[in-house]
């Protein structure tokens, strides 16, 4: 049957534009991983991604921002694929063990610090934030905090429970464990490992267990 004016779909922009989207985002992820963020620049993920680079720059203002959005996005197909909110934090696990709870969660924490397609992007936005307030604001409240509050609701459901002294203010309790093992990755002063997330978890614990 010969097309007519009736029959022809005019092209789905909204889609297309997904698509150039996402092919932004898996080239800039791919190019802090193999040549590192210094080398990355917006003409490459441009290249990379099959788009003029003048597409990027009606989206985004810097090779950060993309990134940024980039590692976002990729923690929202992790929701995804795990079946849960694209949008939200997946909450601590609360068996009723604290010490458990808390040596798992490190774990899992450090086997993702220590996965390059991971960490190359997080380090990068980690430094460029440092140099960058702007985007270190929107690092924080966009991805840092909100994870960090997962910790918070953990720790006071073990209040609550008497498994930690009534006086200890769960976001400074957080940092006992959560702060030392930032500090060994982004130092890479000693390795990361399972049996050191172990650790920081009973030090902390034998501080903040109630007397």
């Amino acid at each position: 049957m010969a097309e007519t004016a009736d029959t022809k779909k005019a092209p789905d922009a909204t889609r297309r534009s997904e698509r150039s989207r996402r092919a932004i985002y898996e080239a800039a992820l791919a190019l802090v991983v193999e040549t590192g963020y210094a080398r990355t620049t917006i003409e490459g993920i441009a290249a990379r991604a099959g788009v003029g680079k003048q597409t990027i720059y009606r989206w985004w203002p810097s090779k950060a921002d993309v990134l940024l959005d980039a590692f976002l996005d990729l923690g929202r197909q992790a929701n995804e694929a795990a079946g849960a909110d694209a949008e939200a934090y997946a909450e601590l696990p609360d068996t009723g063990d604290l010490e458990a709870d808390l040596k798992a969660v490190l774990r899992a924490t450090v086997d993702e610090l220590n996965d390059p397609a991971f960490e190359a992007p997080y380090r990068a936005l980690a430094a460029e934030g440092v140099v960058n307030p702007e985007l270190g604001l929107r690092f924080v409240e966009s991805l840092l905090e909100p994870s960090l509050q997962l910790y918070v609701r953990r720790l006071e459901a073990a209040r609550e429970a008497g498994q930690v002294r009534a006086d200890v203010d769960p976001r400074i309790a957080l940092e006992l464990f959560t702060g030392p093992l930032a500090h060994r990755w982004l130092l890479r002063t000693l390795p990361l490992t399972h049996a050191y997330a172990d650790r920081l978890v009973e030090y902390a614990l034998r501080g903040i267990a109630p007397r």
